[in-house]
């Protein structure tokens, strides 16, 4: 185990009875708990459907604050499609403390935006994780598409979670046997608080 001097705590400790000043201060070893390094992948797409199929809406600066102090996640990657008239949304994200990778969007043949982020996230998790980049990672998706990617981390050992946004999460996650977490349990902490109406007006 390599330990930096960040790990350690060098405090002097003195002999009951004994006068500071009387003798060389020995020192004692506190050795600190190591801050967590890990990364959270998550499909916006998925997430935001996800909450909203289920009569809510996520507050994303609470979420971020959660990942970090539930899971240890110091990264957490946003997979988005990029549509220019949301660009304030993308800087709220961004000062909520999210890394937004982008998507290109097209347009089906009703004009439903698509901007399908599957394949992008998939390769930057395993990249990362032949980099070395993070101890143990998060996926928040309920897409059965991520299953691959789950029984990867998986098997070895660098899952900490998935985060279901839907209560329906696909059977092939749920197949493999993985720990899966669902953000509606959350809701009463994740909720984006809704402003109350001034009286009188509608």
């Amino acid at each position: 185990m390599i330990l930096s001097n960040t790990d350690i705590s060098l405090e002097p400790a003195y002999e009951a009875g004994r006068h500071p000043f009387g003798s060389p201060p020995r020192f004692t070893y506190q050795f600190m708990k190591p801050t967590p390094n890990n990364f959270a992948y998550i499909d916006a797409a998925n997430l935001h459907r996800g909450v909203i199929q289920l009569g809510w809406q996520l507050d994303y600066a609470k979420f971020r604050i959660w990942l970090k102090e539930k899971y240890g996640v110091s990264q957490a990657y946003l997979f988005i499609g990029l549509v220019p008239k949301h660009k304030d949304l993308y800087t709220s994200l961004q000062e909520a403390g999210f890394t937004l990778i982008f998507k290109e969007t097209t347009y089906d043949g009703e004009g439903r935006i698509k901007g399908n982020c599957d394949a992008d996230l998939v390769l930057k998790a395993v990249v990362d994780y032949f980099e070395k980049k993070f101890d143990q990672s998060v996926l928040v998706s309920s897409d059965g598409d991520y299953s691959s990617l789950a029984k990867f981390f998986k098997e070895r050992q660098v899952l900490r979670t998935l985060v279901s946004p839907s209560n329906k999460c696909s059977f092939l996650l749920r197949k493999i046997n993985i720990p899966i977490l669902y953000l509606d349990t959350q809701r009463g902490i994740l909720e984006h608080a809704q402003k109350e109406k001034a009286p009188g007006r509608d």
